[in-house]
C-alpha cells in the first residue's frame, strides 16, 4: 500500500510563547465550536441549595467501573459547587429541552429559584436534580479534581444511571456544533 500523505505545508497558526494573544484565542473558540458534543446539564446540592448549568464538555472514562468526567469553569457556581459537594448528576438533554439549556447556559440567572422552570426528580442516590425526559442520566461520587487552565476536570465515579426518555425523544438528541443548539432530527 503506497503511502497517503498529502504534499505541502498546513496553514497553522502557531501560538507563541507566554500568555495566548486575543486572536489567539478568538481562533480557538471558533475552530473547537466545530466540535459536535451532547448536551447536558450538571447539577448538584449544596448546603440543601440546588445548583445547576448546561455542560457540553463531558465523557465516558470508563467502564469498570463506570466514570464519567466533566469540564467545568472553576470560577463558576457550578464548578465550585460540585468540587466541594462531592455528589453530582449529569442529565443528557433531549432536543425537546432546548429552552432549559438556553436558561441553564444564561449568565447571571439567579441563584435561588433557578430550577422553578425546569421540569426535574430527585436523583435517589445523590438527591441532585435530574432533568425530566433526560436521554440518560448519571449520579456520581466525585473520585479526583484536577485543574486545567481556567477550568475543572471532574471525575466521578457512577452511583445509579438510568433513562427517563420515551422511544422517539431518544433518537433526537441535543447537539451544541458551531456556537449553537442543534438536533439531529429534522
Amino acid at each position: 500500500m503506497g503511502c497517503m500523505e498529502t504534499p505541502g505545508k498546513l496553514d497553522a497558526h502557531r501560538l507563541g510563547e507566554g500568555p495566548p494573544s486575543g486572536a489567539d484565542i478568538d481562533l480557538y473558540r471558533r475552530l473547537s465550536s466545530d466540535i459536535a458534543a451532547g448536551v447536558g446539564v450538571v447539577s448538584t446540592v449544596l448546603r440543601n441549595r440546588d445548583y445547576a448549568a448546561t455542560v457540553s464538555a463531558f465523557l465516558s472514562v470508563s467502564y469498570d467501573p463506570p466514570t464519567l468526567l466533566v469540564s467545568l469553569y472553576a470560577e463558576s457556581r457550578i464548578g465550585e459547587a460540585v468540587a466541594e459537594a462531592g455528589t453530582w448528576a449529569l442529565s443528557l438533554l433531549p432536543a425537546k429541552h432546548q429552552g432549559t439549556a438556553n436558561w441553564l447556559a444564561s449568565p447571571g440567572i439567579p441563584l435561588h429559584g433557578m430550577l422553578s422552570q425546569v421540569p426535574y426528580r430527585r436523583g435517589p442516590a445523590t438527591g441532585a436534580a435530574i432533568i425530566d425526559g433526560s436521554l440518560a442520566y448519571f449520579e456520581l461520587r466525585t473520585v479526583s479534581v484536577h485543574p486545567a487552565a481556567t477550568h475543572l476536570l471532574v471525575v466521578g465515579e457512577v452511583l445509579a444511571m438510568g433513562s427517563d426518555a420515551s422511544p422517539s425523544e431518544a433518537q433526537d438528541p441535543l447537539l451544541h456544533f458551531g456556537s449553537e443548539f442543534r438536533r439531529l432530527a429534522p
